[in-house]
């Protein structure tokens, strides 16, 4: 396990969690602001699996000037944890929503606002490249970046010259950055809710040496996007990214997830 300085630098970073995700690997990480950055561009297991609606082609939204406020969740909510939850026809469609509008992403890239335990709130961009590849660039005077190749995620930090590898398939991005997705099939989904804003659901991940972590996607009712996620630590810290600007139509550089094991201080891109 890693020591907890790295982790608690990886689950800000990893909250993006985007960075969106910093958001956690085995636990999640509060990126800390240093000096001044350069800027770069399965388990409804029972019921046979459906083929997800293809959801409609966004419509053009207008850029955002200031970044939006995340929806910080009540830490004193209490999440059921039975892996034999089941949801009425409402929260299966729901989820078939999110899995779909998931799977149908292959590009995003956008801005996103980070929120750490201690309320701290850190900003950038990010960008993602499907299966598996994701960068997330932290505004000055931060000087860490998130970058997964596919296989692994390092939490890079240019001041320190340092760079903390772990394995994709051990943190809750692998969700994000599947090709496609059933939350209901391939993740253990404990809540699903929704109002007039927001279709929220809850997938926990339980693990016999590290604990018990969250991953609370929210997508808006009214355009189906990814709006923000919220990822919970074993030791109960959240940390919410919260996403804006978003374009599903760029097509990032593929150097841009390029991981350089020698060289922490400039990465390529």
């Amino acid at each position: 396990m890693p020591p907890r300085s790295a982790t608690r630098r990886l689950g800000a970073a990893l909250a993006a969690g985007a960075a969106l995700w910093l958001v956690v690997g085995t636990a999640a990480v509060q990126a800390q602001p240093d000096a001044s950055k350069p800027k770069d561009q399965r388990v409804g297991a029972a019921e046979p699996r459906q083929k997800p609606a293809q959801p409609a082609p966004p419509a053009p939204v207008a850029k955002l000037t200031t970044p939006p406020d995340p929806v910080i969740p009540d830490p004193r909510r209490n999440v059921p944890a039975s892996i034999f939850t089941t949801f009425d026809a409402k929260q299966k469609a729901d989820a078939a929503k999110v899995s779909a509008y998931l799977s149908s992403l292959q590009t995003l890239v956008g801005q996103f606002v980070q929120v750490g335990p201690d309320g701290t709130k850190l900003t950038g961009d990010f960008y993602i490249m499907k299966p598996g590849k994701v960068r997330f660039e932290y505004d000055e005077p931060s000087t860490v970046s998130l970058i997964a190749d596919g296989q692994s995620v390092v939490v890079r930090d240019r001041k320190l010259g340092t760079q903390d590898v772990y394995p994709l398939s051990q943190t809750p991005l692998r969700y994000l950055l599947s090709d496609r997705i059933d939350l209901l099939r391939d993740t253990n989904v404990v809540s699903i809710t929704s109002d007039d804003t927001y279709i929220s659901v809850i997938i926990e991940e339980k693990n016999a040496i590290i604990g018990t972590s969250r991953l609370m996607l929210m997508l808006g009712v009214k355009d189906g996007q990814l709006k923000q996620w919220t990822v919970t630590d074993p030791q109960g810290y959240d940390t919410t990214v919260a996403i804006y600007n978003i374009d599903s139509t760029k097509r990032p550089d593929p150097s841009m997830f390029k991981i350089d094991y020698t060289n922490y201080a400039t990465p390529p891109g």
